[in-house]
């Protein structure tokens, strides 16, 4: 592993990509460009007689790096994999900067570099990398329209089969309920009956009714309307009619902050909520709810859905990306299958969520339904047993 010692950059408090007013750190182009600087450099030159294959850009934030290789003109320059994980995301910089990395001209262009006369360090990525990825299937054909391109989709139609979509994958060492030390009792599908005690300890932690019947939700997300969290904000009331509960760990829009904080009052025992996020709490939650919302409108692939299904939390997920992927609706069909893993809806409106969390707590009040949608869920392949051979397979087309 290799670390570029950077203080002047780096070494500051705070989030990674947002001082403390919530804005972009406004050298940010510096920061992330040294990255690309950093990591082209020891693409091309080596390290120890030693120099890689491929290198694999993720997001805006290395998307440069394709590029500073391709303006070295390298006699055998490593082949370049640029993965898409939100292409909301650009890293969009006045087109200026393009001096400080000596960016030729002739790669300032609307077939290069270029962005609405800005430059893109993920678009960067898009045009100069060999092969392109993103994080599902689905997210990789919705990035196609104009809908969910964000301005990218002609770039990307372009690549034609350069562009795939490979589902992402999760810790299973880190994530698994049989041995989870967050767990206030740790279970398997041998001993689901356990999964209760962590739910006990959920409500404790968020002031809930324990003694509630219906089914507990959980929501772990930033709080945007990407997350489609201010239409959950809406509907709340009708889950609270329905006997359930909600128990909500996040934080980001003030007014959804707000929102949540209020139902919390307006609800006691009913709704909870800390704002921030607290890693411990958040695998807590996982084990205890009964089933996890993922209301996004739009989601790349998603995680919190796959440690729900690894710890038998049902998703709850709007059709979409990697959720409609990852997640096999509870119908009449798949249910009779012995296959259904989790509530999908679409589309992304009040109404439609509104539906799927009615048709949650109505399996929830059927046992063995309930129980069967959770065995399924449990044995879904959620690691990388799947996905690495893709990359694998995709790292060989571009060394053969």
């Amino acid at each position: 592993m290799l670390l570029l010692d950077a203080p002047h950059l780096y070494d500051r408090p705070g989030n990674i990509y947002l001082d403390d007013k919530g804005q972009d750190w406004h050298d940010n182009h510096l920061r992330f460009g040294a990255l690309c600087v950093a990591a082209a450099k020891v693409a091309v030159e080596g390290i120890k007689r030693r120099k890689p294959d491929i290198v694999h850009a993720h997001d805006w934030q290395a998307g440069l790096t394709p590029l500073l290789i391709k303006m070295a003109d390298a006699k055998k320059p490593p082949r370049c994999v640029t993965t898409i994980h939100n292409i909301a995301f650009q890293g969009l910089f006045h087109w200026s900067i393009k001096d400080t990395f000596s960016i030729p001209n002739k790669y300032f262009t609307s077939e290069g570099a270029e962005y609405w006369g800005n430059l893109s360090f993920l678009k960067a990525g898009l045009v100069f990398g060999d092969k392109i990825t993103t994080v599902s299937p689905t997210y990789a054909r919705e990035l196609l329209t104009p809908e969910f391109g964000m301005g990218l989709e002609g770039v990307l139609q372009a690549r034609g089969e350069d562009f795939s979509g490979i589902v992402n994958g999760i810790d299973l060492k880190a994530w698994n309920p049989s041995t989870d030390p967050q767990l206030e009792t740790n279970y398997n599908l041998k001993s689901l009956g356990r999964k209760k005690e962590n739910r006990a300890a959920i409500a404790k932690r968020f002031g809930l009714e324990e003694k509630s019947k219906g089914p507990l939700f959980c929501v772990v997300s930033r709080l945007t309307e990407q997350k489609g969290l201010d239409l959950l904000l809406e509907v709340l009331p009708d889950l609270v009619g329905r006997g359930a509960q909600l128990a909500l760990l996040g934080s980001g829009s003030k007014s959804l902050e707000a929102g949540y904080l209020d139902a919390a009052r307006r609800f006691p025992g009913q709704v909870g909520v800390e704002i921030g996020y607290d890693e411990n709490l958040s695998h807590l939650m996982q084990g205890g709810s009964d089933a996890i919302l993922v209301p996004s409108r739009f989601e790349p692939c998603g995680l919190t859905q796959l440690y729900g299904l690894r710890y038998g939390t049902i998703p709850v997920v709007a059709r979409t990306g990697g959720l409609a992927d990852t997640v096999i609706d509870a119908n009449e069909e798949t249910i009779a299958a012995k296959a259904a893993t989790g509530i999908q809806f679409d589309p992304v409106t009040a109404d439609a969520l509104r539906i799927a969390i009615v048709r949650t707590c109505d399996l929830f009040d059927q046992p063995k339904v309930w129980n069967s949608i959770i065995r399924n869920a449990m044995q879904y392949p959620v690691g990388w047993d799947q996905s690495a051979p893709e990359y694998r397979a995709l790292y060989e087309t571009l060394l053969s």
